[in-house]
């Protein structure tokens, strides 16, 4: 298996991977596919930041971090928001969404990012380090108590969430 950045040519099928992986995700909203591409499409979209894995000639993985504001009354602060990941269902439990995950957490730490916000599975992301955003003064615009401990924050440079709070939306 390789990790490695994805390209123009890989789009249609990561919009397929994406598309079936999620179909069998414990937690899909069904768009993840479309959200991919609005990102593509926007500011916030880091190209180096949006891996696949590749075994085979077959993609089998795929993560995407961009940029994100924490918003406050008195202005943001810059993040990334990581989403989605996903691995087909043929190569879960192999620890290929855990390297996608460190690759790109280290790949955002080397550019100089210092956080990461996303929403997902806390039994699965505290490994890397996630904790609850609200420990850090940070919640989703769109939050309800039944998902507060999904939302979580990274801090890839110690202390880079020291004195940030507000609220983030994707």
């Amino acid at each position: 298996m390789i990790i490695r950045t994805e390209t123009s040519d890989d789009f249609p099928r990561i919009y397929e991977l994406v598309k079936v992986a999620f179909q069998t995700a414990k937690v899909s909203g069904g768009t993840e596919q479309d959200f991919v591409n609005q990102v593509r499409s926007g500011d916030a979209y880091i190209p180096e930041l949006a891996l696949v894995a590749e075994e085979g000639g077959q993609l089998i993985g795929h993560i995407m971090m961009s940029k994100i504001d924490i918003v406050n009354g008195t202005g943001k602060s810059g993040s990334l928001l990581l989403a989605p990941v996903c691995v087909a269902l043929e190569h879960r439990d192999n620890g290929i969404g855990s390297a996608l995950i460190r690759e790109s957490m280290g790949l955002a730490r080397e550019m100089g990012y210092t956080s990461v916000l996303l929403l997902g599975d806390p039994a699965y992301y505290h490994r890397f380090g996630f904790r609850t955003s609200t420990d850090f003064g940070i919640t989703f615009a769109h939050q309800t108590p039944e998902i507060e401990a999904n939302v979580m924050a990274c801090e890839l440079k110690p202390n880079a969430l020291a004195g940030v709070n507000g609220s983030f939306d994707c």
